[in-house]
């Protein structure tokens, strides 16, 4: 798609039936409009600030901020006035509520991947692409993988900050002991391109290091069992569409083989078996693994415990280039009767935001601003710069109303897949109960 408005205009503004879904659809029930009081619902009187919502609390929230500075030269008389609401539910909840009822914040932050329940119920406006385009921001900013997720009835209803994939972490002496490392002391990705080399490198890296292999926390998880799932199953090739109503049309015997792959990736041989998210992090900070799966977000942690921690983006497993992954996206939240200046400020602020994303970089999440990535000064970032050719090739959730960063859907997927891998549940048996959830979310009505 080109990324221009939709000739039609955009999606009506939201029914009270659609506010009442989009709300479900984030798994909570509706909170009273009195609850969005105190969170910056009311466009800001003071023309020079915009205000946005976001859910960056911590080190990501500093960074952040850091960001807004640097970005300063390219918003002069732009000010940025930040709410942090709680990350999940209540946020998408609230942006929904607010949206609905025109009170919303000039800017927010959203995951790419619920961006199909937002857009198609008239809660965000469309980005006005030639504006973006004055400020340096196309299409051609972004790789396809990532900017096709922006786009609903041919208008650009996101602006991606970055890429946020699912990838590996790794300890490069045990790795280099393995004979897992390439000359370039990256990680080799043809030790792990296929199910039998992926377990045998396990248990080289077990070997290597005297303890265990590779380490995957997933016990109770509401995402991980899905993260690493979609992927592999996207690698394989097999189709996964979700047609509205259902049934879903999916390759129950690829399903099965992913399954069983990650059943013996934990099976306890060489890897643990019952980890739990905090206690895989600590398995492999502790360096008792020497690899983990896991999201680059936890880029920090990782490298306060080993300052030489290498990363990879996760090894093609089933022969087709595949890595799980969401984005960040900056949203419009919908106003019936937007100020034009309001508007072009906003999207002069965003410009300026992607081009200083050097410094949302140090986090680990790749910026999605292409240029940025392809400066000497984030090639320079270690080991970021070894992991950002998996935007590439990344996968978001289905672009179906139900799915999507924090939702239902991925807890769902997770529990069956926790029982496959936690409890002995045969993956063919996993794979069928999956079809079932999958067409139970397909029979709910879209609120679109």
């Amino acid at each position: 798609m080109t990324g221009t408005l939709a000739p039609a205009g955009p999606p009506p503004g939201p029914s009270r039936r659609r506010v009442l879904a989009a709300a479900l659809a984030s798994g909570a029930a509706l909170l009273g409009a009195g609850a969005l009081s105190g969170c910056g619902a009311a466009q800001a009187a003071d023309a020079s600030t915009l205000r946005m919502w976001d859910l960056f609390s911590g080190s990501d929230g500093a960074l952040l901020n850091d960001m807004a500075r640097a970005a300063g030269p390219g918003m002069p008389g732009t000010r940025i006035e930040r709410t942090v609401l709680e990350w999940g539910t209540p946020y998408y909840t609230k942006l929904a509520m607010a949206s609905a009822g025109g009170r919303g914040p000039d800017l927010a932050v959203s995951h790419l991947s619920r961006l199909a329940g937002y857009a198609p119920t008239g809660l965000l406006d469309p980005w006005d692409t030639s504006l973006l385009a004055e400020y340096g921001i196309t299409e051609k900013s972004f790789t396809d993988a990532v900017w096709s997720r922006t786009q609903f009835q041919g208008g650009t209803y996101a602006v991606p900050l970055d890429t946020h994939p699912f990838i590996v972490f790794y300890h490069p002496e045990p790795a280099r002991r393995a004979g897992l490392l390439a000359a370039d002391n990256t990680l080799d990705a043809a030790a792990f391109s296929t199910p039998e080399k992926f377990l045998a490198a396990g248990r080289e890296l077990a070997r290597a290091s005297g303890k265990q292999g590779i380490a995957f926390g997933y016990v109770t998880d509401t995402a991980q069992g899905w993260r690493l799932f979609y992927g592999l199953y996207r690698q394989t090739g097999g189709r996964f569409g979700l047609p509205p109503g259902g049934p879903a049309e999916v390759d129950v015997d690829r399903m099965a083989e992913v399954i069983a792959f990650m059943a013996r990736i934990v099976d306890g041989r060489v890897n643990p078996k019952r980890l739990d998210y905090p206690a895989a992090i600590a398995s492999f900070t502790n360096r008792q693994t020497a690899m983990i799966l896991s999201g680059e977000w936890e880029l920090g942690t990782y490298r306060a415990a080993d300052p030489e921690v290498g990363a990879a983006p996760f090894p093609t497993v089933f022969g087709t280039p595949a890595v799980y992954a969401d984005s960040h996206s900056f949203v419009l939240p919908h106003h019936p009767h937007p100020d034009p200046a309001r508007r072009r400020r906003t999207h002069r602020a965003v410009a300026a935001l992607l081009k200083a994303s050097q410094v949302w970089a140090k986090a680990g999440h790749i910026p999605a601003y292409g240029p940025v990535t392809r400066t000497a000064a984030y090639a320079a970032l270690q080991p970021q710069a070894h992991y950002a050719s998996a935007q590439q090739h990344v996968v978001l959730d289905p672009s179906v109303w139900f799915a999507g960063a924090g939702s239902d859907f991925q807890n769902a997927m997770s529990q069956v897949l926790q029982q496959a891998l936690l409890d002995g549940l045969a993956p063919d048996r996993a794979a069928r109960a999956m079809v079932r959830r999958l067409n139970t979310f397909l029979s709910q009505p879209s609120p679109a």
